[in-house]
């Protein structure tokens, strides 16, 4: 348990007020998992938390949450929501829906059992209550667990239009608690995919994070193509994916296992990395486009579709700047590896994106094979090698290649000094 959490939650206790744990923290202690993020619920309202917490800040327009800011770790309190009630003259300013029935703005405050009613899915409606360390089951999450059933609460059409991004966690949950969507609550997914659209691709992003980097990337991605959501998120990739065991599937299969192995053995990944897989072959397809119908070279397409394929994904999943640098490094290394005459390729190792470009390129070889794989595994022991090997190996590709020989450099004599 959070100490930080428990802290939260005997304040708001002692205040007068109910409190308690919910979500996935309860559900994941019933399974035998470590809780992470720890979300509170409570009777006071995102003022009155604010007045018994100066780390707290107010968030969020479309629901209104307190955030208590301890250092890295943040407690998320959110008020009790309650049910809409459309006959009230000023509903439209605390809550409102959009004409596909998405909610727009949510501040309907209620009670406890209204909260319940208003969670996603019947998992995530237990209550760990901190004044008598009992949990409250209101929707049969403790039987949905033993089921291993991802089931919503309520009509699920109606929650899915509410809500799009539930389509997704419904997967998610799937593919990380290793369970399966109930028959009810997963009929619509697939007829409600195109609603994705009416999510702002910010919210998207993140989204995408707890998707392919929860260590069940491969088992979620398989999950999101069942119920045509991957092609939401990354229209200009999925036409490609529809022949099943191209290359273009393996290497998105090979890169999300490769991912997972990494996520599970504790070992570091970043975004990057995948967004430049998955957008890899679309760059690719436009290149070849672009030097076919518009007649330019290799270099001048190729930098063309860079920026339009990045263009085209950002209005579907917005990619901050952080992570767009190092997709574009990653891409531009891809031409530069090949060449590798004189200090070029010393510098390349030198370079801080090249052992991402380097696996970008190891991993593009395994699933091509040819040339492509060959010039891998010359670098591959190119960077194991001594100096003295190394200078054989870059000899021996000149002899190869049929490059001119290296010219030694001229010295160039100083002119005597005038008298």
């Amino acid at each position: 348990m959070s100490e930080n959490a428990l802290k939260v939650l005997y304040r708001l206790h002692n205040s007068g007020y109910q409190a308690y744990l919910v979500g996935g923290c309860v559900r994941d202690a019933l399974l035998g998992k470590e809780p992470k993020d720890f979300d509170v619920t409570t009777d006071a309202t995102p003022e009155q938390i604010k007045g018994l917490f100066r780390n707290c800040r107010l968030i969020g327009r479309r629901f209104r949450l307190a955030h208590i800011v301890f250092g890295r770790e943040i407690i998320e309190v959110a008020t009790f929501r309650g049910h809409h009630d459309s006959s009230d003259e000023g509903e439209s300013k605390i809550s409102k829906q959009s004409d596909h029935g998405q909610l727009l703005r949510d501040n309907v405050f209620g009670t406890i059992e209204e909260d319940a009613q208003r969670r996603d899915f019947t998992i995530n409606a237990m209550y760990y209550n901190i004044a008598d360390h009992s949990i409250s089951d209101f929707a049969g999450g403790m039987q949905a667990i033993k089921d291993k059933s991802i089931t919503l609460i309520g009509d699920p059409e109606t929650r899915y239009r509410e809500d799009p991004v539930r389509m997704l966690r419904a997967v998610r949950f799937a593919a990380k608690l290793n369970m399966h969507i109930s028959d009810e609550s997963a009929e619509p997914i697939k007829r409600l995919a195109p609603l994705m659209a009416n999510i702002p691709p910010a919210r998207l992003f993140e989204e995408i994070l707890k998707l392919l980097l929860s260590g069940q990337g491969l088992a979620t991605y398989k999950l999101l193509q069942e119920f045509h959501l991957f092609e939401q998120l990354f229209p200009q990739l999925a036409p490609l994916l529809l022949q099943s065991g191209n290359r273009e599937n393996q290497f998105v299969e090979q890169v999300l296992t490769n991912t997972d192995n990494r996520i599970n053995t504790g070992q570091r990944v970043t975004p990057a990395f995948i967004f430049a897989a998955f957008m890899w072959y679309p760059l690719e397809e436009r290149c070849q486009q672009l030097m076919v119908e518009g007649g330019l070279n290799h270099f001048d397409a190729f930098n063309l579709a860079l920026n339009d394929v990045m263009h085209r994904q950002i209005q579907r999943i917005m990619i901050p700047k952080r992570f767009s640098g190092p997709i574009r490094e990653i891409w531009q290394l891809q031409n530069r590896l090949p060449k590798r005459y004189g200090r070029r390729a010393y510098q390349m190792l030198e370079h801080p994106k090249f052992r991402a470009a380097y696996d970008f390129l190891l991993l593009r070889g395994e699933i091509e094979g040819g040339d492509l794989l060959e010039l891998a595994q010359w670098w591959t022991t190119f960077q194991e090698a001594s100096e003295g090997q190394r200078k054989k190996m870059l000899e021996a590709l000149r002899e190869k290649e049929g490059a001119p020989a290296r010219r030694p450099r001229r010295h160039r004599k100083k002119p005597k000094p005038k008298a």
